[in-house]
């Protein structure tokens, strides 16, 4: 018996989709003067005040009520302003997190005096969250987690460990960190909570980690006896495991799982459009690019339908993070293969710096959010091969 069924196909529902034009508008003039390999980072490009330009217009905290200072528009909304963000590429990066699983996270297990706390400031634009997971020396092993977070007698929590990986640490303002409140790594899911931590008291150093692009977006986080509050605690002590999915649920079937190489696309089709003919290869590709991206896309779009129902879809999120990312790095391997095949051609210097970029985070599309592993062990799972 499979816990894995086909979800039904989705739109987005007229009133959301009319979003777009006035997004589009907003990021051309916006983006006017970046350069594609700068566009190129997007949701790694870090930008608050730009942050904080989305949220004076509404875009930010688009799920969350709006007595916490959100739109109360739901997923749909936030799936149109997010795909158009990423096309154009727009530097995203310092509310990214915040707006995609934070947010929604706090809204659903957080309690009411979190909820007045956090969401009006995520909705803003002028609170940012990372998150903290990954930790030295466990690979993907999501429920090895050593850092622990021992419960003090008057209350509150005792932190000490590390994570790492942790994106957008050195800009952010807390983390929510995925610990361990009882019992030990042999105990596995059992004994993990989510806990709330604000990244400028004491105890806490944070050492950036330089990419191959030259970037500093991730970092190691080292939690020395940090002594958090009670009202730290998110959800259910020891329910952190079943909290962390249904977080990843949000991380894993967004857009960005899909158009993290898009400006690259739209740099080589404005070079394409230039020339005076084009290879019948290169027209194949440009066939082959567009329908990968139509099914994907509505493949995203039936998961964020199913978080709009209040489901948890947990293994069609990991197909989309999956196939998403496998598209994202075939991309510049393709692009590259296609601009090498014709010896004369002469490629703009702005094209060739996007690719040169694209090329080399090209490898970490498919480790940010869960290694390729993980997620065909969690399909193979939902789908009753394991």
């Amino acid at each position: 018996m499979t816990s894995f069924s086909p979800l039904p196909y989705a739109t987005i529902p007229a009133g959301d989709e009319a979003l777009r034009s006035e997004v589009k508008a907003f990021l051309a003039e916006a983006l006017a003067a970046m350069p594609p390999e700068k566009r190129a980072r997007s949701w790694m490009g870090s930008d608050p005040a730009f942050s904080r330009a989305l949220g004076r217009r509404g875009w930010l905290g688009l799920s969350l009520p709006k007595r916490y200072g959100g739109a109360e528009r739901g997923f749909f909304a936030r799936f149109v302003i997010a795909e158009e963000l990423l096309a154009a590429g727009a530097p995203v990066a310092a509310h990214w997190i915040t707006d995609r699983q934070s947010g929604p996270l706090i809204l659903r297990y957080g309690t009411e005096a979190q909820r007045q706390s956090y969401l009006p400031k995520i909705s803003a634009g002028e609170m940012f969250f990372c998150i903290g997971m990954s930790e030295p020396n466990s690979g993907s092993d999501l429920a090895s987690v050593r850092t622990r977070a021992e419960p003090l007698p008057g209350g509150g929590y005792r932190l000490n460990g590390r994570k790492i990986w942790t994106s957008n640490a050195a800009i952010c303002d807390a983390m929510i960190a995925l610990v361990r409140t009882s019992g030990t790594i042999e105990d596995r899911q059992r004994g993990l909570s989510q806990v709330i931590v604000d990244l400028k008291q004491p105890g806490i150093s944070i050492r950036p980690i330089r990419d191959l692009s030259g970037d500093a977006h991730f970092a190691e986080v080292t939690f020395d006896d940090v002594v958090l509050p009670a009202d730290a605690l998110i959800g259910e002590e020891g329910a952190g495991w079943e909290q962390v999915n249904a977080e990843l649920a949000f991380e894993r079937s967004g857009p960005e799982r899909i158009l993290s190489s898009m400006v690259l696309v739209d740099t080589w089709l404005g070079y394409l459009k230039s020339l005076p003919a084009r290879s019948r290869d290169d027209v194949v590709l440009v066939g082959r690019l567009a329908a990968h991206l139509a099914s994907l896309r509505a493949l995203s779009l039936s998961v964020t339908a199913s978080l709009v129902a209040g489901d948890s879809p947990v293994v069609h999120a990991a197909l989309v993070k999956d196939l998403g990312t496998t598209y994202e790095q075939m991309i510049p391997a393709a692009i590259s293969a296609a601009i090498a095949a014709d010896p004369e051609a002469s490629p703009p210097d702005a094209l060739m710096r996007t690719l040169a970029y694209t090329v080399s985070m090209a490898p970490s599309f498919s480790l940010r959010g869960g290694t390729r592993e993980i997620l065909r062990g969690m399909i193979a799972r939902g789908i009753g091969l394991r």
